[in-house]
């Protein structure tokens, strides 16, 4: 249902990683608001074909040409991006077991997508004068997790760095760039993780998301944050309601960073 306070009607969307958890959540909503949303995966999505998803892995060049051709012929060229994708497939251990095979995984999937999709759209944004691109970092660069996360959290330090110099660039010419920076979120893969926690420590479901908040220094409001919740933030940035805001960061995660 349109909401009169906020909408999206008629924009022109891509969502990487947009088929599950946040991204899903966030493709739906825009959906909802009335936008035309691209998504795209690896693999065809299970059910009803639908002409504007697209199977591509993003983590090569070739797919983000893919992607974007797709993006240029269904629709036209995009009004708004936003850069869902990543994750980490990294094991632990600290420094010393990331090779250069992680090291290269890591920025193929958390860092090189945005910088080539935004290649191959934003000059298209340029030209019309208008959009907005909006990069989901993480508070992992800011918090590090060093058995676990290093190679994760500079990738995306790493992208916020660039978000920051591509917003610098292309504000004057009317394309706003933001960057939103989940914590924990309450998805299925983080439920997998709770469990495989919870066995490896003996304890139940809960006990095993409390290890893991306790690992990020403790959530204060008790819990991660609902996919909606992450899509309910994009939304807002990535809608008029939001015209000034450029080239800022914007933290969602329950208070876990300690500091402003």
């Amino acid at each position: 249902m349109m909401s009169d306070f906020l909408t999206l009607e008629g924009k022109r969307a891509l969502i990487t990683g947009g088929t599950q958890g946040a991204g899903a959540a966030t493709a739906d909503l825009f959906r909802d608001l009335g936008a035309r949303v691209v998504t795209a995966a690896r693999k065809p999505l299970d059910g009803p074909s639908d002409d504007l998803f697209v199977a591509a892995d993003l983590t090569t060049p070739e797919g983000c040409e893919t992607v974007a051709r797709a993006v240029q012929t269904r629709m036209g060229g995009a009004d708004i991006i936003v850069h869902m994708l990543g994750g980490s497939s990294a094991p632990g251990g600290g420094f010393a077991a990331l090779g250069e095979a992680e090291w290269q995984a890591e920025l193929a999937l958390n860092l090189l997508p945005a910088l080539r999709l935004d290649r191959a759209l934003v000059p298209g944004m340029v030209a019309q004068g208008a959009g907005v691109v909006v990069h989901v970092t993480s508070i992992q660069r800011l918090l590090p997790l060093p058995e676990a996360t290093t190679a994760y959290a500079a990738a995306k330090a790493a992208l916020s760095t660039y978000s920051k110099s591509l917003s610098k660039e292309i504000s004057p010419h009317g394309v706003r760039v933001v960057r939103v920076a989940p914590g924990w979120i309450d998805t299925e893969a983080s439920v997998r993780l709770s469990e495989r926690v919870a066995e490896e420590a003996g304890t139940d479901l809960a006990g095993g998301r409390r290890i893991i908040m306790d690992s990020l220094g403790g959530i204060p409001i008790g819990r991660p944050s609902k996919p909606v919740e992450i899509a309910n933030l994009i939304a807002f940035l990535a809608s008029d309601r939001a015209a000034t805001i450029t080239g800022t960061e914007y933290t969602i995660d329950g208070g876990t960073v300690p500091t402003a």
